[in-house]
């Protein structure tokens, strides 16, 4: 009779970390996606650091990392441009 649960196999482990790099890399592009259009000082920086952990690790979904990094840059590029045209960080002043 077994007490405890067999032990977690090195595989197991590494798909794990596998698919939390995918979810990095995902969560990047979305979040970079919706910085373009709101909450861009916020948002930008997330979906960077979240494109530069997935990349570092390896994740399969390189691509969709590397669009969620871009993204995110230009979310800042966006608060940059509307704080120098405007002095705002709101696309409603504009128009």
């Amino acid at each position: 009779m077994r007490l405890t649960a067999p032990g977690r196999r090195e595989a197991d482990t590494r798909e794990t970390g596998r698919r939390d790099t995918e979810g990095m890399a995902v969560a990047s592009f979305v979040l970079g996606l919706v910085g373009l259009l709101v909450l861009n000082f916020v948002l930008g920086p997330i979906a960077i650091v979240l494109a530069t952990m997935a990349l570092r690790r390896d994740t399969p979904r390189r691509s969709r990392a590397l669009l969620g990094l871009w993204l995110g840059i230009a979310d800042i590029v966006v608060l940059a441009v509307l704080m120098a045209a405007n002095g705002t960080t709101s696309w409603s002043i504009l128009g």
